[in-house]
């Protein structure tokens, strides 16, 4: 063991060394007696505590996931204002609420369709919550229609939006371009004007790239994900989760006080 700290002293004076001077330690540091008596110790020292792989393992996704919550959260600072504000997201709840919570969903989503009755019960008891959505088609080209027909029916009658989306969201089966225009019929909207303003109007498509660019500047891969305060919230959390972090924006400005 003697012969072990000594070796390793000089790997750390080394390394040291190396960092003040902004070089490297050189391998002929070591002759090849001590590198094969250091790999020796090391090698038995795992065979001995195997355990120190996994935590280190731990710790290194801890890291990682620090990491991307920092680059999230000075993505959310950087693109606040398309995140927040953009004019062609759609608003529920109160327009100058204290708080916004944004949510990215796709109409085939299961998990958004469990997510869409948290919103709904967060809207129903927190009258001072203010709720964007973002129209966020990742699970194939039934979920791009369905999204187009949705900005559609956000351009001609805004008001019908959230009928709109309870309907389509809400339903089952595969939500496509047929499905998403039955559900504009049920709801009373004309659908030849809906898919003509679909077909016609560039709004359309530049709002769904819109949150394509916003979601790849804030790393989202799946839905649902949401925005509170400056933190990105990946999955369905649930209701509990949501309003906790709701209520710690409210009292310190973040989602952890």
């Amino acid at each position: 063991m003697t012969t072990f700290f000594r070796l390793v002293a000089r790997a750390l004076t080394a390394t040291v060394i190396a960092a003040m001077t902004f070089a490297a330690a050189s391998a002929a540091d070591f002759s090849a007696t001590d590198k094969e008596e250091i790999g020796k110790v090391v090698r038995e020292y795992i065979l001995q505590h195997p355990e120190v792989i996994r935590e280190a393992l731990i710790e290194l996704d801890r890291r990682d996931e620090e990491a991307q919550n920092k680059a999230r959260s000075e993505a959310v600072s950087s693109a606040a204002e398309y995140l927040f504000n953009s004019s062609r997201q759609v608003e529920l709840g109160n327009p100058e609420g204290d708080v916004t919570l944004v949510e990215f969903f796709d109409y085939n989503c299961g998990y958004c369709k469990r997510a869409m009755a948290d919103i709904i019960q967060l809207l129903d008891e927190d009258k001072n919550l203010r709720v964007v959505l973002k129209e966020f088609p990742v699970l194939g080209q039934g979920s791009v229609e369905a999204a187009r027909v949705a900005v559609a029916v956000k351009e001609v009658a805004p008001e019908k939006y959230m009928d709109f989306h309870k309907e389509l969201l809400g339903g089952r089966g595969q939500a496509n371009e047929a499905r998403a225009l039955d559900a504009v019929a049920r709801i009373g909207l004309d659908q030849e004007e809906i898919a003509a303003v679909m077909n016609s109007s560039g709004e359309v498509a530049a709002t769904i790239e819109e949150v394509y660019s916003l979601a790849n500047r804030l790393g989202l891969t799946g839905t649902p994900s949401f925005v509170v305060g400056n933190e990105v919230v990946m999955g369905a959390v649930g209701y509990d989760a949501l309003k906790t972090k709701i209520a710690a924006v409210r009292d310190c400005g973040t989602t952890t006080c």
